[in-house]
C-alpha cells in the first residue's frame, strides 16, 4: 500500500473558482496536497543525518585543532558537499582509472546522483539532497505563513533558469579544458586536501557579504517555490539533464483524466501536468505528488518506467530503491577502499596548523 496517501473527500459542486495561480479549483472532489509521506520522512532522515556528519567534522576539527587525542574519525559523508573536485575525480578516472584517494566518497555520491536520474529521474532531488529539502521546507513554510505562494512571471523565468545551466557549463567547461596532469596537481594539492575545512570556514568564519546574500535567498524561498533548485543549483542542473534520457516518467492517462488541473497546481516546479501525457522536463525530480493528489489514482497519473509494462512506481517502491542503491554504494565503496580519506590523523592535524599559508589558497586563485 502507497505510503502516502491523498485524503480525498466530495464536495457540492459550485462556480467556477481560481487558484493563485490561475487554475480552476476541482468542483468535483477535494484533495489534501501538501500531507505528510515516505517522501517526507526519508527527507527528514536524510537532513538530521547531514547535520549529523556536519556536527560530527566540527568535533574531528576541534580535536584535530588541539594537542589531544583524537577521538573522532574524520566523517566521509561530509564530502557529499564537494561536488566541482568530484567531478574532476570522474574525468581522472576515466583517462587514467586511478580514483581519487584524498576525497574518494565525494565521487561515490557524485555517481549516486548519477545513477539514481539516469534511471529514476531527478529523484536525488526531490528525495535525497539536503538542500533540496531546505528549499522545499521554506517554501512549504512560506505558504503557510503568506497563505500562499508567488510565482516569477514566464518572461523571467525561463531566463533566470538558464542560470543554473550557465554554472554548470563554466564548471563542466573549466574542468574538461584542464589536462589530465593539472586535475592530478589540483587533487593532490594541499587546497584540496583540505577543502572540507575551508567549506567549514565558509560557515564558521562567514562574511557579512555572504550572510547577506545567504539572508536574501532563505527570504525569496519563502515566496518562491524551491528558488535555489529552480534557478541557481548546478548539481539541480546536472541531475536534471542526466534525467532527459531517464525511462522513468510520469504519466496520464487523458481518457480518465478530469482536467481538475491539480496535478499542475502541486507541482513544485509549476510543470503543466495536466495537459501533457508524459513529463520529460529536466525540472521534473520524481516527488510523485502530482500523482498522490490525482483523483484518478493509478489509472490517470503515474510515474512509470517506459518498457516495463503494467508496472508503476509507488513512493514506497521508489524510496526503497533509492536508499538501498546508495546503501549498497557505500558498502561497496567501503569495502573496495574508496570511500574514506588517504589524508592520515597526523596529515590533517599538520596540514591544520599552516591553513592559513599560502598553498593553501585556491589553486586559480
Amino acid at each position: 500500500m502507497t505510503a502516502q496517501v491523498a485524503l480525498l473527500e466530495p464536495v457540492e459542486k459550485t462556480e467556477e473558482r481560481k487558484n493563485e495561480y490561475g487554475f480552476p479549483k476541482p468542483t468535483l472532489q477535494k484533495a489534501k496536497p501538501y500531507s505528510w509521506g515516505l517522501r517526507n520522512s526519508i527527507q527528514l532522515t536524510i537532513f538530521l543525518v547531514t547535520i549529523g556528519i556536519g556536527i560530527h567534522f566540527f568535533i574531528y576539527f576541534l580535536q584535530a585543532s588541539g594537542d589531544a587525542t583524537i577521538t573522532v574519525s574524520r566523517p566521509a559523508g561530509v564530502e557529499g558537499f564537494l561536488p566541482i573536485g568530484a567531478l574532476m575525480g570522474w574525468k581522472l578516472f576515466v583517462l587514467t582509472g586511478i580514483w581519487d584517494p584524498v576525497h574518494p566518497a565525494a565521487m561515490v555520491i557524485l555517481g549516486f546522483a548519477g545513477l539514481i536520474s539516469l534511471t529514476l529521474r531527478k529523484s536525488f532531488c526531490g528525495w535525497f539532497c539536503p538542500v533540496g529539502t531546505l528549499s522545499e521546507w521554506l517554501w512549504k513554510l512560506g505558504r503557510k505563513v503568506f497563505g500562499r505562494n508567488y510565482r516569477i512571471p514566464v518572461w523571467l523565468d525561463f531566463p533566470l533558469r538558464s542560470l543554473k545551466y550557465l554554472l554548470l557549463g563554466f564548471f563542466v567547461w573549466t574542468i574538461f579544458s584542464m589536462s589530465r596532469l593539472a586535475i592530478l596537481a589540483f587533487l593532490r594539492s594541499p587546497y584540496y586536501k583540505m577543502s572540507d575545512v575551508k567549506m567549514l570556514f565558509f560557515f564558521t568564519q562567514m562574511s557579512t557579504t555572504t550572510f547577506v546574500v545567504l539572508a536574501i535567498l532563505v527570504l525569496a524561498s519563502l515566496v518562491f517555490r524551491n528558488l535555489w533548485c529552480r534557478y541557481l543549483c548546478p548539481y539541480g542542473a546536472l541531475t536534471g539533464l542526466l534525467a532527459l534520457v531517464s525511462p522513468t516518467r510520469i504519466q496520464r492517462n487523458s481518457d480518465t483524466c478530469i482536467e481538475c488541473k491539480l496535478c499542475s497546481e502541486v507541482c513544485p516546479y509549476h510543470l503543466p501536468v495536466d495537459s501533457k501525457d508524459r513529463i520529460i522536463s529536466p525540472e521534473c525530480n520524481g516527488c510523485m505528488d502530482c500523482t498522490l493528489v490525482c483523483p484518478g489514482g493509478r489509472n490517470t497519473l503515474e510515474l512509470k518506467t517506459i518498457g516495463i509494462r503494467k508496472k508503476f512506481w509507488s513512493t514506497a517502491k521508489l524510496g526503497i530503491v533509492i536508499i538501498v542503491v546508495y546503501v549498497g554504494l557505500v558498502y561497496t565503496a567501503t569495502i573496495a577502499g574508496h570511500w574514506k580519506s588517504s589524508v592520515s590523523e597526523q596529515e590533517f592535524r599538520m596540514r591544520l596548523q599552516e591553513i592559513n599559508a599560502p598553498q593553501y589558497t585556491h589553486p586559480r586563485g
